[in-house]
């Protein structure tokens, strides 16, 4: 999939795939820049492909978008009730917990992701692993169109 893009010089931010209610169709979010000529192209390839069921561009005011994201900070002695505090005040969740690092995971929106990243670097950031977005449509809306 990233191969028919980048042959087509369209710049994909990210592509997530994941299981659906029927076990016979997986769901593919992609995330891309570009205009409405660009937009239009992506769908048109996508719709040109046979195990391609269904392609719909999401109106951002009918989706929900949300990421995971995954954050080693440093742990330094005496700390660790602050970074619990500040993942309960981005509602993270503690993971994993060793003599020298906290795991915690966040998911959300991008901008959301990023704050808890700025404010993580106080405590000192070792690495990151975050998922691109997964989409779908509010309430009475689904893939293909108005919910049932």
């Amino acid at each position: 999939m990233s191969g028919l893009f980048a042959r087509r010089g369209f710049n994909i931010d990210s592509l997530t795939v994941g299981a659906t209610q029927d076990p016979r169709f997986s769901r593919m979010t992609i995330s891309a820049q570009g205009d409405d000529y660009v937009r239009g192209q992506i769908v048109r390839q996508l719709e040109k492909l046979e195990d391609v069921k269904t392609v719909q561009l999401m109106d951002e005011s009918r989706t929900v978008l949300r990421s995971l994201m995954i954050v080693k900070v440093k742990l330094d002695k005496g700390r660790l009730s602050e970074i619990v505090e500040a993942a309960n005040t981005f509602r993270a969740s503690v993971i994993d917990l060793s003599p020298d690092s906290v795991l915690i995971e966040i998911t959300g929106t991008a901008d959301k992701l990023q704050a808890f990243v700025e404010y993580a670097k106080g405590f000192g950031i070792i690495e990151t692993s975050s998922t691109g977005p997964t989409a779908i449509g509010r309430s009475g809306y689904c893939l293909g169109g108005e919910a049932n």
